[in-house]
């Protein structure tokens, strides 16, 4: 059974990822260095290592315009608090993923960001246990590797054969490729949030 995340993200903690998110990407898209704003309500919670916050785990930041995706970057795990990872994935995502050029000032204000903070992996022997909008996947096969989010088969409207089938074409590899000899296929669960959806 796929481990779940040992923690819960309070709305205020939410709150404040999303808005590191976005102040780091319009503070390297205005050429200063970023200003983070911390509620008084948390600071104590920072200073007394209670915050959920400092913990080290994975996580992607994901941005998109209306409903096209315009990048998405992340760690499966780190070893830095939570708070510098979503910083870290917020610049990839906007600027370093190479799929799409990076992102420039007047798309700025049109991006909606999004944040999943993972669980940690958990090797799946059986994938028809899988359970779409709940489990993401990783699968690593032939040295190519590929990860998919939960809310994306969703999203998609796929069922679970297409989940898997795409996590696979996902990694460079044909369809049915989990099944194939050494191919490991991971779960894990994630807290998905993001900013209030902005007019397209």
């Amino acid at each position: 059974m796929t481990e779940t995340i040992e923690f819960d993200l309070t709305p205020l903690e939410q709150k404040t990822l999303l808005a590191d998110a976005r102040e780091t990407i319009t503070a390297r898209l205005e050429g200063r260095r970023p200003e983070y704003f911390r509620d008084p309500d948390l600071l104590g919670s920072l200073f007394g290592g209670k915050t959920a916050l400092l913990v080290p785990c994975g996580a992607f930041v994901t941005l998109h315009i209306g409903k096209e995706l315009r990048g998405c970057i992340g760690r499966m795990n780190a070893s830095e608090p939570l708070q510098k990872t979503i910083r870290l994935m917020a610049i990839e995502a906007a600027f370093g993923d190479p799929r799409f050029p990076p992102l420039t000032k007047p798309e700025l204000s049109r991006i909606h960001i999004e944040i999943s903070v993972l669980s940690p992996l958990e090797e799946c022997s059986d994938p028809r246990s899988v359970k779409v909008g709940v489990h993401g996947l990783y699968l690593n096969c032939g040295g190519r590797s590929g990860v998919l989010l939960p809310q994306v088969p969703v999203e998609q409207g796929w069922n679970l054969d297409e989940y898997l089938d795409y996590i696979c074409v996902k990694a460079g590899l044909p369809e049915g490729s989990y099944q194939a000899p050494g191919a490991k296929l991971y779960t894990f669960t994630a807290i998905v949030f993001g900013e209030e959806r902005r007019p397209d």
